[in-house]
């Protein structure tokens, strides 16, 4: 289950993608906007700024970040993005860091461009950090008895999770697309006590935590706090820099 409150702990991190990636979509008068995997709604409730003629929507998997994103006004639904399909009329596609959760989404992509009309956009941004020290660590302890047994089937997601920016330009223009693609990474300052065990509990560790009950989810949490912090050591102020890359992606329709 995804928890709003937790996923906007760090809203301020996990929201600069998706301004830097809307900066490179050039869409001037869209009729449709939809923001695929809307989350809690807090980015898409922006988006009328930017395109305020547009009918902006927005969908995601999970009942509860649907509601929160309902509260703020966002015309939201709960979908599947494997069985979501654009209607006639949609200019613009914003998928911000949702397709590292669907396994084949390259297939999805391709799907996408063909539903489209010619000129519509897709813009897309993925992690990239796969192999940071940090799900490295996740992946790592899993491993490790009584959690390999406890966590058996779970399929952990590894650094073939999301492809590299050029298989994705590839793709794209293959699919007969204008390409913009690039990658970036951020240092993410961190505060806390433990900040990057917060950061991934929002992301990385779903998984795990709905594998679990409540008591070993926080006993695994327990047993990687001190391996978290010992890759991701505290500066002097306390603070805790967080090295975070982002592949990004935006294709006209040709």
């Amino acid at each position: 289950m995804w928890d709003p409150e937790v996923y906007l702990a760090f809203d301020d991190h996990r929201g600069r993608p998706f301004y830097d990636l809307l900066a490179r979509v050039p869409a001037t008068n869209p009729r449709g906007v939809v923001d695929i995997g809307c989350g809690p709604g807090n980015l898409t409730a922006d988006l009328p700024r930017r395109w305020p003629d547009a009918r902006i929507t927005g969908f995601d998997s999970s009942a509860e970040m649907v509601a929160a994103a309902v509260e703020r006004g966002v015309d939201a639904q709960v979908a599947d993005v494997r069985d979501w399909a654009p209607e006639p009329g949609t200019d613009v596609l914003v998928c911000n860091a949702v397709l590292q959760w669907v396994p084949g989404h390259e297939d999805l992509l391709e799907r996408w461009v063909r539903a489209l009309d010619s000129s519509a956009w897709i813009a897309f941004q993925v992690p990239g950090n796969f192999d940071a020290p940090s799900h490295r660590a996740i992946r790592e302890l899993a491993a490790e008895q009584p959690w390999r047994t406890r966590l058996s089937g779970l399929g952990l997601r590894g650094v073939d999770t999301v492809a590299e920016p050029a298989r994705y330009a590839e793709l794209l223009l293959e699919a007969g697309c204008e390409v913009d693609v690039w990658e970036t990474t951020y240092q993410q300052r961190l505060r806390g006590a433990d900040p990057v065990l917060d950061w991934v509990r929002g992301t990385a560790l779903r998984p795990i935590v709905e594998a679990l009950d409540e008591q070993e989810s926080a006993e695994f949490r327990a047993q990687l706090a001190p391996r978290l912090r010992a890759a991701y050591p505290a500066l002097r102020d306390g603070s805790t820099l967080f090295a975070f890359r982002r592949i990004f992606a935006v294709a006209r329709v040709g």
